[in-house]
């Protein structure tokens, strides 16, 4: 018997990559950091391959090492990494690294003389978002010593890459002026000699809105986990795939003026019944959820009563019959009612992705259905 669970669609990952495969002439990077925001990363990772990713995207160093140890051999590409990490195992591993600097650059070259392999490299122009990557100023240094350490053989330049500011806005001023920057700096890649296989700019809302950002490869991240980064209905052929619920632990009658939870935030409006679910901000339902978390329980949507706490919240079900046991389902794709990690986004005022990936890495189990990977789960036996 299961008391809370996060439940994984590996096939609708499979399928989401598939949907989006279908809308390109790129190659897709399935973007699976963080965990695979929250959906586990190596069963996410062998889905998206499944649903024919080509790439891997992640972070950091250690993320792609993970990938590797657990045979995945597609190219991965790790972009954040501080410095004194130790790049050299990303190179033996034939992890892809990025560079958006001279110190980063120079790092990497470091990296491959130790191993006496060159460095497969990608180099980073900011376009406007102003985090990592050369700005247009820094641009033409930093080609000069790709170029010189490309020509030496200790690095291969193996994309040019960057990032949308508000690609998740289609319209909005900032992407036509990054992708004509972008243009300028491939324009002046060429220039000093570079001209790599991949040039890479579009996310998950750029693939899905903007073809002429496609370029040679895409790195959808949200959108292979079935959750739309666009306002608006979400794009036909994309289903979430992650699924949280848990079964109440109690359940009591109170009187009407009943304050509910710390510091009474919520209190009863008439007698009612109220019901005890064991999820809260340490199982990753945000705190900001309080008085405002939809959640699906019997056949009615409710709202969560009180504040969250660190291990459980209340919902007010007033007279309806709701016993220990039954299950409340937080979000799912919506099939059955049931809210939606957008709908819970919408709620509190963030994103989708922040309450998927919140659920990353916490004390409730994940459980994988379907076999989108090849495989039932990490262990093979459907629960991760």
């Amino acid at each position: 018997m299961w008391q809370a669970e996060v439940r994984i669609d590996l096939d609708a990952i499979r399928d989401n990559v598939a949907t989006l495969r279908a809308g390109t002439t790129a190659e897709v990077m399935a973007v699976v950091k963080a965990d695979g925001y929250g959906h586990g990363m190596l069963p996410a990772a062998r889905a998206a391959l499944a649903g024919g990713a080509s790439w891997l995207g992640v972070a950091t160093l250690a993320e792609a090492l993970e990938l590797r140890r657990a045979g995945l051999t597609a190219p991965v590409l790790a972009w954040l990494n501080a410095p004194g990490m130790p790049l050299h195992e990303g190179v033996e591993a034939d992890v892809d690294l990025n560079a958006g600097s001279l110190g980063q650059l120079a790092e990497l070259v470091a990296a491959g003389r130790r191993v006496h392999r060159p460095v497969r490299a990608h180099l980073k122009l900011d376009t406007g978002l102003a985090r990592g990557g050369a700005t247009p100023a820094d641009w033409p240094a930093l080609l000069e010593a790709a170029a010189k350490a490309q020509a030496d053989g200790e690095l291969e330049v193996v994309g040019i890459w960057s990032h949308f500011v508000y690609a998740d806005a289609p319209g909005h001023e900032t992407i036509d002026h990054q992708l004509a920057v972008f243009a300028e700096g491939l324009a002046a890649a060429e220039r000093f000699g570079i001209e790599p296989r991949y040039r890479h700019i579009a996310n998950s809302a750029a693939t899905l809105t903007r073809p002429d950002a496609h370029y040679d490869l895409v790195r959808p991240g949200v959108a292979i986990y079935g959750l739309s980064p666009l306002p608006g209905p979400p794009p036909p052929g994309l289903r979430p795939a992650m699924t949280a619920r848990a079964r109440v632990t109690q359940t009591k009658r109170v009187p009407a003026g009943q304050g509910v939870s710390y510091g009474h935030a919520y209190h009863t409006s008439r007698e009612a019944t109220l019901a005890l679910v064991p999820l809260g901000y340490g199982d990753g339902v945000p705190r900001h959820a309080s008085n405002v978390g939809p959640v699906l329980l019997g056949d009615a949507l409710r709202t969560i009563a009180g504040r969250v706490c660190m291990d459980q919240f209340v919902l007010d079900c007033g007279d309806d019959p709701v016993a220990a046991g039954d299950v409340a389902t937080l979000f799912g794709p919506g099939d059955h009612g049931e809210p939606t990690a957008t709908d819970w986004a919408d709620a509190i005022g963030t994103i989708n992705y922040e309450i998927v990936t919140r659920f990353g890495g916490s004390r409730v189990p994940r459980v994988y259905d379907g076999s989108g990977s090849g495989r039932a789960g990490l262990d093979g036996s459907g629960q991760g």
